[in-house]
């Protein structure tokens, strides 16, 4: 098997993958957030569209296949970690990773969020393995960057990353 992976920018040509890639992954939330956050198709189409053009969509390809997505959105002062979903069958073999650093590397502010079910352990513990911290105060700063329903807010974390200071 080959290793030629490559991240780059998803195009609105990627939709359909990017569209699969989240939902297929999403599935691990069905039985685990509640049943009225959870929902078939958990992206639709027309939600995927106007997230892209809300952010930047990144894509990890590995020979010519499209196999993990992350959203990349820069919110005041801070960068949004959005989307973050990996074919399941591709699933630890560090793609996640590799795309947590692409936007780590990127944002050009030093405070990086990423909000999640609370529910979702496993992208909980992910996150933490990266360096990203719990935030106690995770109302105040998903009605600050985010645009969710209430509903979403009680159920999810927020977990921050702060990126070091260059000399």
């Amino acid at each position: 098997m080959s290793l030629r992976f490559s991240i780059r920018n998803c195009e609105h040509t990627d939709e359909s993958e990017i569209l699969s890639i989240i939902n297929e992954s999403a599935r691990a939330y069905q039985n685990v957030i509640p049943s009225d956050r959870y929902h078939e198709p958990y992206m639709p189409t027309n939600e995927l569209r106007r997230e892209m053009g809300e952010m930047t969509f990144f894509g990890y390809e590995q020979d010519s296949r499209l196999l993990g997505v992350v959203g990349f959105q820069p919110v005041k002062d801070v960068t949004l970690v959005r989307h973050l979903y990996v074919r399941p069958q591709y699933q630890r073999h560090g793609i996640g990773r590799k795309l947590t650093e692409h936007v780590i590397d990127l944002a050009k502010t030093r405070r990086i969020l990423v909000g999640t079910w609370q529910a979702a352990t496993w992208a909980i513990e992910f996150y933490k393995r990266r360096g990203f911290k719990l935030l106690p105060n995770k109302d105040e700063l998903l009605r600050e960057y985010w645009k969710i329903p209430e509903r979403q807010i009680e159920l999810s974390v927020v977990l921050g990353f702060e990126k070091p200071l260059r000399a």
